[in-house]
């Protein structure tokens, strides 16, 4: 069994295309709702504006508050060919690293003009076989990425955003400028969501894991303990950290709003202590790993043979989680970004 655990092909199923969400549901708490106790391996099929009947007094949830930039950048090249990058982590106030469309062809020196502002310049400073490190001339500010840029919906979403993705593929508690992509287990909740939980006794806090464009790169090894994941910038705040000791004395639950959230947590969780502040963490949770920092997660469903899908099986089981997701396909539940959501008890 341990080593079947280590095989891709373990954590490959069958989807149909047409369950790939495209596009939201009309409402965020709208979205469907699969509750999965893992260690009774049974589950109860809700919608998501019901999650505060789930909510015990004294839980703790833990949402991550990265905001999503405008990453995806059309630009000409100086030979006045189409280009198209996306931004995937900052690494000064003017140099990125990033993924382009024209990797084999570009050059380092290489300059390119975004189409929107050609009076910018964006500089190929060095290439490697996954991407670009890139310096923007004279300068780089937030204002200017809203003017040259466009939101980076993941690959799987094979349309052009539109004007309501700017709200939708955004959380509602959005505000640490950063991220090339969504956390998208937050996006289901409203304010008015987080006010009948916060009713029930809940604690609500935050921290920040600036998610890359990584979270998206396949595992290309049959062994994915040979598997190199990517590295992601968080900051844990004291304050979430106190509110999790309170929450444990008083024997509430500590629950990670997605993925993110918890690799966040489970970085900084050593023999029952968390460390806050800043910091990067390239952590690979994959079975038989053992999660120790939470309690239960809310999280999408993933696809199949990613390490999100790795993640969530290490959490609940691998036998729990393959039977759920086969039970999820069969009920026609929505997957990826824009899809429901499940929570893991």
């Amino acid at each position: 069994m341990e080593k079947k655990l280590y095989l891709l092909r373990s954590y490959d199923f069958d989807l149909p295309e047409d369950l790939i969400a495209q596009y939201p549901a009309d409402t965020r708490e709208e979205s469907r709702l699969f509750i999965l106790n893992r260690k009774t391996k049974q589950y109860v099929h809700e919608h998501f504006y019901n999650l505060p009947q789930y909510i015990n007094p004294n839980d703790i949830l833990i949402f991550n508050d990265a905001k999503v930039i405008p990453a995806r950048i059309y630009c000409k090249r100086s030979t006045g060919a189409d280009i198209e990058i996306v931004l995937t982590k900052k690494l000064g106030d003017s140099t990125w690293e990033a993924i382009c469309n024209r990797l084999k062809r570009i050059k380092p020196g290489e300059k390119l003009y975004p189409v929107k502002n050609n009076s910018v310049a964006i500089v190929v400073m060095e290439k490697s076989e996954t991407g670009i490190r890139i310096k923007f001339e004279p300068g780089l500010d937030y204002t200017l990425l809203q003017e040259i840029g466009q939101l980076p919906l993941p690959p799987y979403i094979q349309r052009i955003p539109d004007k309501s993705d700017y709200e939708r593929y955004q959380t509602v508690f959005a505000r640490e400028y950063g991220a090339a992509a969504a956390p998208t287990a937050g996006l289901h909740f409203t304010q008015e969501l987080l006010q009948r939980i916060q009713d029930k006794g809940a604690t609500i806090s935050f921290l920040t894991l600036y998610v890359s464009w990584g979270t998206f790169q396949p595992v290309r090894v049959e062994d994915i303990r040979q598997h190199t994941m990517h590295t992601e910038e968080y900051y844990l705040p004291e304050q979430t950290v106190k509110n999790i000791y309170n929450a444990k004395e008083k024997g509430g639950r500590v629950i990670a709003v997605g993925t993110t959230s918890l690799r966040v947590l489970e970085s900084v969780y050593n023999n029952g202590t968390y460390t806050h502040g800043y910091g990067s963490t390239n952590i690979f949770i994959h079975p038989p790993y053992t999660v120790r920092s939470v309690d239960a997660l809310i999280t999408n469903f993933h696809t199949p043979r990613s390490t999100l899908l790795m993640l969530v099986a290490a959490f609940a089981g691998y036998d729990c989680i393959m039977e759920a997701y086969s039970e999820a396909v069969t009920k026609r539940y929505r997957f990826f970004s824009y899809g429901d959501a499940m929570f893991i008890i």
